[in-house]
Formats: structure tokens, C-alpha cells, sequence
């Protein structure tokens, strides 16, 4: 029997490999979660660099206490589509890396959304 890391990486590389099929020229926006923090990147892969980023650990005075909760998904994804406006990112494809889309990674995917980021 697998265990749940291993099923999540399962799912990683087969939502991986989709996004690197569907969608060759665009940007990607990829999602990382842990119990305590979350954290975005918007990356190139042509290029192999990453554009922009956000996370809970960014030093902000408006960022929630608990960087493990709805409200710093929303303030992640806040931050993350502000930063791609700033660099002229309009359109991504998101990557959830393996992660159940529920929860914080909807309500990051939302907030994204919501201020001006397309996917």
C-alpha cells in the first residue's frame, strides 16, 4: 500500500505531464502547500526560471498569523496575481502539484482569479 506522499507525487507527475501537453507557451503557476505555511511561484519552463512568488513567509505586515489557514490561501493568491500584474502576467495554467483541489488551494486558485490572474 502506498502512502500518502507517494500518491500525491503519483498525481503530481500525471497533472505534470497533462499541463506540459495542453498548454506548451504558457506560464505556470505552481501551488505548494504544508501544515503550516503555502507558498506560490509563477515559472517559466522554457527558461527555467521563476518570475514571481509569494508565500507566508513573506515579511508583510498585512499577512495573517496563521500561515496555515483559508486566509493566508486568500492573501497568497492576493499577492501572487498583484506581482504577475507587475511583471505584465496575465495568463497561467495552474499547478496544484498533486494536491487535492479543495481547501486552501481552491480558495488560492480564487483569490488568483479574483485579482486579474486568468487560468
Amino acid at each position: 500500500m502506498l502512502s500518502s506522499s507517494e500518491l500525491r507525487q503519483r498525481r503530481k507527475e500525471r497533472q505534470r505531464s497533462k499541463i506540459r501537453q495542453v498548454s506548451v507557451d504558457k506560464l505556470r503557476l505552481s501551488v505548494h502547500r504544508t501544515n503550516c505555511h503555502i507558498y506560490a511561484q509563477i515559472i517559466d519552463d522554457k527558461k527555467g526560471a521563476t518570475l514571481a512568488s509569494s508565500s507566508t513567509l513573506i515579511g508583510d505586515t498585512k499577512k495573517p498569523k496563521n500561515g496555515g489557514n483559508k486566509d493566508a490561501a486568500i492573501f497568497v493568491g492576493k499577492m501572487i496575481a498583484e506581482e504577475a500584474k507587475k511583471k505584465g502576467i496575465t495568463e497561467v495554467v495552474f499547478d496544484r502539484s498533486g494536491f487535492l483541489y479543495h481547501g486552501r488551494i481552491k480558495a488560492l486558485a480564487d483569490s488568483a482569479r479574483e485579482n486579474g490572474l486568468k487560468f
